[in-house]
């Protein structure tokens, strides 16, 4: 049924569904997971990087990217695609400040993006954006923040969430461990705890993860850190994290 229905973007399935949509939600389910944790003191994000060969050099990150002095992103799907889209993203938050003098509000910045996502799944010759974002932010309206946005345009506000592969074993962590209004410290932890129990690889290093933090200075101002390859193994070094990957040695 559904190859009668997924030629053309535009074209509801007789069940209402938009099939192209749903192909790009499929392609993310493979992509190296991400994680948003929201704390009282900022937002985490932390993701898994796929290295596909040795030979790769790296010189900057692949998953995790810093919009503006207020704002940070996470990535799940197509590299190439997000790559506009955090283009565009920059120049829209760029474009706020020039004209009003002042940052853009979170939600604002995070629903202009998803218009030119929902843009992209209704009109003929186009096909939807096949990547995902988490958003942490910052604003005098509403605080820290985290959203969520798919490749439908949809968006929404959570306390932790994740994007990628093996969501639905780590989603179940998030809901179990997550305290409301913990530490900036404590959802560092946790998201170091649920990509080790979560992620396919029994040996996990710093080459395989990225870790951000949005937080404030002792000065009051915001700002996103990412961390380095030695903070990354310093929190793999923590005790519950190796009882965790020795278990996954055992169980593979």
């Amino acid at each position: 049924m559904a190859r009668r229905y997924d030629g053309r973007t535009t074209i509801f399935s007789p069940e209402g569904r938009l099939y192209q949509v749903e192909y790009a939600m499929e392609a993310i389910s493979h992509a190296g997971m991400a994680i948003g944790i929201l704390s009282s003191e900022g937002v985490v994000l932390a993701a898994e990087k796929k290295t596909t060969s040795k030979l790769l050099e790296q010189r900057s990150h692949e998953k995790l990217y810093k919009l503006n002095d207020y704002m940070a992103i996470a990535v799940a799907g197509l590299d190439a695609d997000a790559n506009t889209l955090i283009h565009y993203c920059r120049n829209q938050a760029h474009s706020y400040t020039l004209t009003y003098n002042e940052p853009i509000p979170c939600e604002q910045l995070v629903q202009r993006m998803c218009d030119l996502k929902q843009g992209y799944t209704q009109y003929g010759g186009l096909r939807p954006f096949g990547v995902s974002f988490l958003y942490a932010g910052h604003d005098k309206h509403y605080g820290y923040q985290l959203y969520h946005s798919d490749p439908s345009g949809n968006y929404s506000g959570w306390k932790a969430t994740c994007i990628g592969a093996n969501t639905a074993n780590a989603t179940a962590l998030l809901k179990q461990d997550y305290v409301e209004n913990c530490s900036l410290k404590e959802a560092i932890s946790l998201a170091v705890k649920v990509l080790a129990k979560t992620m396919d690889s029994a040996s996990i290093g710093a080459d395989k993860l990225e870790f951000g933090t949005l937080s404030a200075q002792a000065d009051g101002k915001i700002i996103y850190r990412a961390y380095t390859a030695r903070e990354i193994e310093k929190l793999l070094a923590d005790e519950d994290v190796k009882k965790i990957l020795e278990e996954k040695e055992k169980d593979s």
